[in-house]
């Protein structure tokens, strides 16, 4: 293929070759589907049901539920109907609206995690200025900024990407279309433009890592002065379980995009881009809402008003 327009599709990388295998991965990726959107619908639904989870930290669940939704159906319905059927191409359509969904869901939820752990600081070490520093039109501003910033961010990635001639192949090494892959397929000295963006996303993952490390400093910190021991298990449990999310999601995605092309390991790439863009979807949901009371109640009442 001597350049990126003349091909028609791209062949993705299949997860085994045996018929028995793509069935036993077609039914592992449809569970873990299928929990992600029971639970993120759930939450969705406890949200929007009752007004009084209408709060600054439900608000941006309702974002992240959102985000782990769009995220997971972007990738894994066509892994799911590749196994089945045994197929392994896209379009090259297909290819940009996925690596663009992808990159938009990635960086929005980069930016949301941030804004949330920001919300986190301000509930545990600024209680009474809460409602002062995160008010309502403050929350749909940050929200619509992390938003709008993911779309800009995923334009530009697609754009430049699929503008570099391509010169080595159409299979791409991964199950989806990824940045990474991409660019290994591409001629020789012209991926330097997207080898200099990626380096701009070094600087803004970064940022979102130094944004979120200092707000858990200051709350690990009043944490500990905190004199009673259901208090302090109280506030490690709200924090805790944001900050293993945002560790899975930064760590397997800054070491996808932030490697070199030439740096490829097939099996460790798969589960790297697994950890990243499948796992979380459907963990996020599983490690908040059970600690959340609140959430449980309104689950519990929703249910037992549609049974009866």
């Amino acid at each position: 293929m001597s350049n990126s327009s003349c091909s028609s599709q791209f062949l993705l990388l299949p997860f085994a070759d045996r018929w028995e295998l793509q069935l036993l991965h077609f039914g592992l990726f449809l569970g873990i589907s299928l929990a992600a959107l029971l639970a993120n619908g759930l939450g969705i639904s406890a949200v929007a049901c009752d007004h009084r989870l209408h709060t600054p930290m439900y608000f941006f669940l309702l974002n992240l539920a959102l985000l782990d939704l769009g995220s997971i159906s972007t990738t894994v319905p066509k892994v799911m109907a590749n196994s089945l059927w045994g197929h392994r191409n896209i379009s090259y359509l297909g290819c940009a609206v996925q690596l663009f969904l992808v990159i938009f869901f990635l960086g929005t939820e980069c930016a949301l995690l941030t804004i949330m752990s920001y919300d986190c600081y301000v509930a545990i070490c600024k209680p009474l200025r809460y409602g002062t520093l995160l008010g309502s039109r403050v929350c749909a501003h940050m929200a619509a900024a992390a938003w709008g910033s993911g779309f800009l961010y995923s334009l530009l990635h697609t754009a430049n990407t699929f503008s570099l001639p391509l010169c080595r192949g159409n299979a791409v090494g991964q199950f989806f279309c990824e940045i990474p892959q991409i660019l290994k397929l591409s001629c020789s000295h012209t991926y330097l433009r997207e080898a200099g963006l990626l380096v701009l996303s070094v600087c803004l993952v970064l940022v979102c890592f130094m944004f979120i490390v200092v707000p858990y400093v200051q709350i690990f910190r009043a944490v500990l002065r905190i004199p009673s021991e259901q208090g302090r298990h109280k506030a490690f449990s709200t924090g805790i379980p944001h900050l293993a999310v945002v560790s899975l999601f930064l760590g397997t995605g800054m070491s996808a995009y932030l490697k070199t092309p030439t740096i490829s390991c097939p099996s460790l790439d798969l589960l790297v881009a697994v950890l990243y863009s499948v796992v979380p979807p459907a963990v996020n949901p599983l490690i908040r809402c059970p600690r959340n009371q609140e959430i449980k109640n309104v689950l519990q009442k929703v249910l037992s008003e549609a049974l009866l």
